[in-house]
């Protein structure tokens, strides 16, 4: 028998069996129940003194995910595991990473001071907004990226006259890596945003113009931003627009703005939040082959780095 073992809590449980099955195992037999009043309960049903254990939860809207998370963390250091990861394939409020403005809160920082109180050694996640995240933790952690599971699948499509497009200037870095990667041109979509969730596109530099055009970016909120950069980027010219999003947050009617969107042919995403409808534009791929290597590599002390190998 393995001396580790994976548990979940209720946010992506669909993600959290794949990563098990993956490993050859099941998941660990957790109880998680809401009482009356919405307070959240959970029990460890098995054993885990002295156990490594890899706990899976996504910490997307609602909060209570991350509550969730925060309480198997405590409830398992409690049952005496020797060892406590949180594997969070999304890392929710990352966006809140700065003071840019006076008396903001730095949530992106206090979660990582909450899952570190809670009890958690050791942080494997994918994809994070600000990759400067790393350095509000004082424990390992491990940042993992999709990008070779979707790199992996676009190139089946055997597009010609590529061109990779980064909706935003804080893409830019992994746009180039995928245009490199997957021999493309690169082009920039300078946007602005006058609020919060508004955006608006101003230029697009580099050439788009019968071009096939991958969008690559690391989430899709609203869809304002994404639906307007496949519609600037068409009306350029574009011959096809594919979209590449690792977590589909999929807030308000993002969901259905894709869908309705003629400027967007076909969308890649990752299952790190779960997709709550099913589309024929949207492909699911997942990334619990690459979350399961890193749990057993993590459990073995061998090196992940070869799985977050990317030019950034």
């Amino acid at each position: 028998m393995p001396d580790f073992k994976i548990a979940s809590g209720r946010s992506n449980p669909e993600l959290s069996e794949k990563v098990a099955a993956s490993l050859g195992l099941s998941l660990s037999e957790v109880s998680i129940k809401n009482f009356s009043d919405g307070e959240l309960w959970v029990k460890y049903e098995e054993n885990v003194r002295g156990v490594d254990l890899f706990v899976i939860q996504s910490t997307f809207a609602p909060a209570e995910n991350l509550m969730e998370l925060l309480m198997l963390i405590d409830a398992a250091k409690r049952a005496s595991a020797s060892r406590v990861t949180a594997v969070i394939p999304y890392y929710g409020y990352a966006r809140q990473d700065r003071k840019d403005q006076p008396r903001v809160a730095l949530t992106a920082k206090l979660v990582a001071n909450m899952l570190v109180r809670a009890g958690a050694d050791r942080i494997i996640t994918v994809d994070l907004h600000s990759s400067q995240i790393q350095g509000f933790f004082d424990i390992p952690f491990d940042h993992l990226y999709a990008s070779p599971v979707l790199m992996k699948v676009l190139g089946k499509l055997n597009l010609l006259d590529l061109t990779i497009a980064a909706p935003d200037v804080g893409g830019v870095k992994t746009a180039r890596s995928y245009a490199k990667k997957m021999g493309g041109d690169l082009v920039l979509v300078d946007k602005r945003r006058p609020a919060h969730n508004v955006a608006e596109i101003s230029h697009i530099i580099g050439e788009v113009d019968g071009r096939n055009v991958i969008i690559v970016d690391d989430m899709i909120d609203t869809g304002n931003t994404f639906v307007k950069c496949a519609e600037a980027l068409k009306a350029k010219g574009a011959k096809s627009i594919t979209g590449v999003c690792v977590h589909p947050v999929f807030s308000g009617q993002a969901f259905d703005k894709i869908e309705q969107s003629s400027a967007i042919d076909s969308m890649y995403i990752t299952d790190t939040i779960p997709l709550r409808r099913k589309s024929e534009k949207m492909q699911v791929v997942t990334v619990a082959d690459i979350l399961g290597e890193a749990i057993i590599r993590t459990h073995d002390n061998r090196s992940i780095s070869t799985l977050f190998d990317i030019e950034r």
